[in-house]
């Protein structure tokens, strides 16, 4: 192998490389970014043994070859390089052992690993494409991922599940997270999407999403679906990325979506600026203990209370329209913030369905977008001074 590229024109690749690859534990072959030159550009390639990356970038190819190398330590190299001071040469030695760098005087050594460690990467299929906006992309998944659970354990609820769904000749896509106390549901109209979903739906590991995030940019990707990947490939078809998909029942939500219809269910409506102010200097008050943000309602406005032990109490009041018998209910303070701010409504509605019975969120300016979250058990409590006990 031997090359010369512009260090500017490899660093993204590179650091997207090295975002999913192990740091310093793992098998060897994962910590490994693989670099081959061929038909006038440098390929980057990596993976965890789940997700994978691949990037192909403009190089002047003197001689092909393969090579993989430590990837953190080769990124942090040239990422620390700068492209004013020349470009980079980048070549193995005369037995194939070692990867050289060198940009000018500096001159840099990389032990080569053995390239029997090389897989062959899943290649795109190049049939049943869809182009989709990676922006919107972006949106969706953070719209619901907060919603999923954390635990690989939980299976199908720490996934992403999209599926798609006709209704009155209207198709759109359904887009869920679920924890087991929060539900968030995002839907939308695309033609092509909806025809490339399997029926069943997919589903998408939390884990992966972070770094689907951090490979998305707000450009045109590629997408296509194959049995067992989902691939991801930017517009120009320089970099794909790819991701297993899972295969877990997902729970059926729409029995709780159907409470939010019930005839005695009771409605908030108030500003969501307000109320995450409200709640933000609300949560200064909660303990560990008492984690929660106490409503109590009257036709006209929602008080809102706090307290601890420690911390004393709060009590603000915010004008509201209610309509309603509920009296009073609890909901964790800062999950209700997180839930609020990734709405964009100037005035959200709760639908209450009991004190400890889901309650739905939604925003006029969010028309396809839904939340649910479950209130918190109402727990009256009294402190006690020395002097009284």
């Amino acid at each position: 192998m031997f090359l010369k590229v512009n260090r500017d024109d490899i660093i993204e690749g590179l650091q997207k490389s090295a975002n999913i690859i192990p740091a310093k534990t793992g098998a060897a072959f994962l910590r490994t970014i693989w670099l081959h030159s061929e038909n006038g550009r440098l390929n980057i390639m990596s993976t965890d043994s789940n997700l994978e990356f691949m990037g192909a970038y403009q190089a002047e190819i003197t001689d092909e070859g393969l090579a993989g190398v430590q990837g953190r330590a080769f990124y942090d190299l040239v990422r620390q390089l700068r492209s004013n001071q020349g470009e980079l040469i980048i070549k193995t030695d005369g037995d194939n052992q070692n990867l050289l760098v060198e940009q000018k005087s500096r001159k840099y050594k990389f032990p080569v690993n053995d390239p029997e460690w090389f897989q062959k990467f899943s290649s795109f299929p190049e049939s049943g494409t869809v182009f989709w906006s990676g922006d919107f992309l972006h949106e969706i998944i953070d719209k619901i991922s907060f919603c999923i659970s954390d635990e690989d354990s939980m299976e199908a609820i720490a996934c992403l599940y999209m599926i798609p769904r006709e209704e009155e000749g209207q198709k759109h896509i359904e887009v869920c997270g679920l924890n087991g106390h929060q539900f968030a549901m995002f839907n939308f109209v695309n033609d092509d999407i909806f025809e490339l979903i399997p029926q069943e739906g997919v589903l998408i590991q939390k884990k992966y999403l972070a770094e689907l995030k951090k490979w998305l940019t707000a450009d045109e990707i590629e997408l296509a679906i194959s049995d067992k990947r989902m691939f991801f490939r930017t517009g120009d078809k320089t970099e794909t990325f790819t991701l297993p998909m899972s295969y877990y029942q997902y729970p059926n939500y729409h029995n709780f979506l159907a409470k939010l219809n019930d005839d005695d269910v009771c409605k908030l409506q108030v500003k969501r600026d307000e109320l995450v102010e409200a709640l933000g200097r609300i949560s200064l008050f909660n303990t560990d203990s008492n984690r929660c943000a106490y409503f109590n309602f009257t036709p006209t406005e929602v008080t809102l209370h706090s307290q601890g032990q420690e911390t004393g109490t709060a009590r603000e009041a915010i004008d509201a329209t209610y309509t309603g018998a509920l009296e009073k209910i609890a909901f964790p303070t800062k999950n209700l913030i997180e839930i609020l701010n990734h709405f964009n409504s100037e005035t959200v509605t709760f639908t209450l369905t009991g004190t400890e019975a889901p309650c739905g969120i939604s925003g006029e300016d969010d028309p396809d977008y839904n939340v649910i979250v479950m209130p918190m058990m109402i727990q009256e409590e009294t402190y006690y001074t020395e002097e009284s006990a």
